[in-house]
C-alpha cells in the first residue's frame, strides 16, 4: 500500500472511530420519542450556517411564566447512538430537576443530515445554542451546557466561544484531547501516521478560555475507554473564577456513570448553589 493510500484509510478509520453513528445498529434511521418518556416535546429542524439540517427535540416545562424560572439545559450526547438513547437522562432533568431540555443529533447521526466531523459539530452546536439564545422563553432563562464524553468536548468548546451567554458547563467522562492515541495501538502501524490526525478536540486548551463560570466535574472511576486521568487534568487546568466542583463515583464506568446513586441530586445541588433560582 502506498503512504497516500495509508493515509486514506487512516483518515477513513479516524472518522469511523470517533464518530460510530450507526451504533447501537439502527441509530441512522431510529430515533426514540420524549413522549415515550412521558416529556411532551416539540421537533425542530435547525439549519446550520454551512446548509446541513439537523434535528432537535424542545421539552419546554408547560407553563410558560414557570418555564422562564426554571434552567434551560442543553444535551450534548456522546460518539454513539443519537439523542433518543439520551431520553432516560432527559427525562429526570425535565420530570425530576423541572429543567427545561434540549436534545440534539450532531450532524451525521440520528436523522439529522450530513457528515460527523470536528468542524461541522462545532458548527451543530453553535446553533442550538443560537436558537436557545433567541427563543422567546429559552433566552429568559439560565442556560446550562452538559456533555458526555465527546459531547464534552463539544460543550467545552462551545462554552469557551460563548460565556456570556451560559450559565453553567457540567461534563462527564470526557478528554482532554481526542483519544486516537489510545487507539492507535490496536492498529499498530497507522502509529506511524499519526501526525495525520485531523479530529483534535483540544479540550485542555479550550477549558482554560472558560473565566467566570461554574463547571461540575463528573468521573466515574472505571471508566475504561477513557482514563480517568483526562478528566482530573481537565479539572487541575480549569481556572475559572465562578468555581469548580468535582465528583466522581467509585463504581461508575463510561456508560453507567449517569446511573450511579446521587448523580442527579448533586447536580441539582450544583444547579442550586451556583445558579440565583428561587428553587433548583
Amino acid at each position: 500500500m502506498t503512504i497516500s493510500g495509508v493515509a486514506l484509510l487512516y483518515n477513513i478509520l479516524q472518522r469511523e472511530l470517533l464518530y460510530p453513528s450507526n451504533w447501537p445498529m439502527g441509530s441512522r434511521k431510529f430515533v426514540s420519542k420524549p413522549s415515550e418518556y412521558g416529556i411532551p416535546y416539540s421537533e425542530i429542524k435547525l439549519f446550520t450556517k454551512d446548509n446541513v439540517r439537523l434535528r432537535a427535540f424542545v421539552c419546554k416545562q408547560p407553563i410558560d411564566r414557570e418555564a422562564k424560572k426554571r434552567p434551560t439545559i442543553i444535551m450534548f450526547h456522546g460518539n454513539g447512538g443519537n439523542m433518543g438513547h439520551r431520553l432516560p437522562i432527559a427525562r429526570i432533568f425535565y420530570l425530576e430537576l423541572n429543567y427545561n431540555v434540549i436534545l440534539l443529533s450532531y450532524r451525521g447521526y440520528g436523522r439529522s443530515e450530513g457528515t460527523p466531523a470536528e468542524k461541522g459539530l462545532r458548527i451543530d452546536a453553535q446553533t442550538v445554542l443560537d436558537y436557545v439564545s433567541k427563543h422567546e422563553i429559552f433566552k429568559e432563562t439560565k442556560i446550562i451546557i452538559y456533555g458526555q464524553s465527546l459531547g464534552g468536548a463539544v460543550a467545552i468548546d462551545l462554552v469557551s466561544k460563548n460565556e456570556s451567554k451560559v450559565s453553567a458547563l457540567i461534563i462527564e467522562n470526557t478528554f482532554l484531547s481526542i483519544l486516537i492515541p489510545h487507539l492507535i495501538p490496536k492498529f499498530s502501524f497507522l502509529r506511524y501516521f499519526s501526525f495525520l490526525c485531523w479530529q483534535n478536540w483540544r479540550s485542555e486548551n479550550s477549558i482554560q478560555k472558560i473565566k467566570f463560570i461554574p463547571i461540575l466535574f463528573l468521573s466515574g472511576t472505571k471508566d475504561e475507554i477513557i482514563p480517568q486521568e483526562h478528566m482530573k487534568g481537565l479539572f487541575e487546568l480549569t481556572k475559572t473564577s465562578g468555581g469548580k466542583e468535582w465528583l466522581e463515583f467509585s463504581n461508575g464506568n463510561h456508560n453507567n456513570t449517569n446511573s450511579q446513586p446521587g448523580y442527579f441530586q448533586y447536580i441539582r445541588k450544583f444547579v442550586k448553589r451556583y445558579i440565583d433560582l428561587d428553587e433548583a
